[in-house]
Formats: C-alpha cells, structure tokens, sequence
C-alpha cells in the first residue's frame, strides 16, 4: 500500500495534483486506515498514471474519466477526435508564430510594400522616428478607412516629397512638434502651411480627416497647426460660397 506520496512519486506528479484528480473526481480516494492515513492501492497507480499520460498529451480533464472507461474502438475514436482538436491547435500556434516573426519586419507586416518605402524614404530625409511611427499609423488607418485611395494617395506622398519646398515644409511641422502652441515660429510655420495648402488646393475627406486627428491628437502645437488650417480653409469656403 503507498502513501499518497509515495503515489504521486510513482506516477511523477505532485501530491497537489493527486489531491486535484480526487477534487474532480478522477481519481477515487480512499478512507483513512486505523492509523488516520489514506493508503492507496497498485491500481490507484496504474490509473494515475494513464490519467497523467492522458493529460501530458492534451486530452481535456473533463474527457478522461469517460476514455478511461472506454472500450478499445471507442477510446480509438475518441483519441483520433483529440489529435484532430490538437492538430488544429498546432496549425494555429505555427500561424500565430509566423506572425511574431513577421514582427520583425516592422511596418511591412501591415502595409504595402510601397507604403513601407515611403516611410524609410521619411527616415532617409531625417524625419523623426516618432512621426515616422505616426506616419504609419496613419496608413493603416487609411488602408483601413479607403484601400482604394491608397495608391493614389501613394503617388501624391512621392510627389511631396520630390518636392523641395513641400519636404522643408515636412521637417519644419516634424521640428515644431515640442513647440509651445503659442510659439511666434508657429504662426509663420501656419502661413506656410496655408499658403502650400492654397497653391495645391487638396480637399479633404473623412479618412484624411481622422489621419490628421490621429496625427495632431500627439502634439499641442500639431494641434494648433491643424485647426488654424482648417479654420482658414473653412472661411475660405464660406467665403467662396458668399
């Protein structure tokens, strides 16, 4: 007769896990002899055993008891149902494992490749990795917002960018960005802006809207910048209509 140490050491658990299998019915537990101690049968390790082997290789506690009373045909079957469940959970843990290694591809993980050379073309000019970082966000909020203006919008970042004038402008916003708002600079740096926004005449749309809430939302001054122009474009508007 064992020691419900003595058990637990036969089958390599721990006394907490045989006091487990006895909580959830598993494993009967015996009464206490004379001496006030519960002594366990050989058979009580040869059922923790094939309890434990049962376990180690995934199969559900609450599914044990039936497959440990299981006939040979049935308890095939039931194994077979397990190793299908398994199988699945093994194909999902290698998808989820693909992904963290795509991780360590950075933005290409969410967006196009040709996004993707946009923002290593914002590093190449000496844009700060917090905008870069920003200017990530964006795009995946565009892509998810309007795919279908992304490679127009693609084209058009290219283009600013290929622009002298337009790319100074960049830098100077992505400098400002620790600007007090009421910073004299900012108001220069705002007449620019408005007067670019001017010659280009770009309209907004509800994506771009949220892109540049989500970008200005980082930066009071970034703020101030967004609503003094959209302040402007929308007296110009009324204006126009009058």
């Amino acid at each position: 007769m064992l020691t419900i140490g003595q058990l637990a050491a036969t089958a390599g658990v721990t006394v907490r896990t045989v006091r487990h299998y006895h909580q959830v019915g598993l494993l009967p537990e015996p009464e206490r002899d004379a001496s006030g101690y519960r002594r366990y049968a050989a058979q009580a390790a040869v059922d923790l055993i094939r309890i434990r082997t049962l376990a180690d290789a995934g199969v559900p506690l609450s599914r044990i008891d039936a497959l440990l009373h299981a006939q040979p045909a049935e308890f095939a079957a039931a194994i077979g149902d397990i190793d299908e469940r398994l199988q699945r959970k093994i194909d999902q843990l290698a998808e989820y494992r693909h992904r963290i290694a795509a991780l360590a591809s950075g933005e290409s993980l969410f967006l196009p490749t040709e996004v993707v050379a946009i923002l290593d073309r914002m590093r190449g000019l000496g844009v700060s990795e917090q905008r870069v970082r920003l200017e990530r966000d964006a795009w995946i909020l565009l892509q998810a917002l309007d795919a279908d203006a992304l490679p127009q919008r693609v084209r058009e970042k290219n283009a600013e960018f290929d622009d002298p004038e337009t790319t100074r402008l960049y830098l100077a916003v992505d400098r400002s960005v620790d600007w007090d708002p009421h910073d004299p600079r900012l108001d220069r740096l705002i007449d620019d802006l408005d007067a670019w926004e001017i010659r280009h005449r770009r309209g907004t749309t509800r994506s771009t809207e949220l892109v540049a809430s989500r970008i200005s939302e980082s930066s009071p001054s970034w703020q101030r910048i967004v609503d003094a122009l959209t302040h402007r474009a929308e007296q110009r508007a009324t204006e126009h209509d009058s």
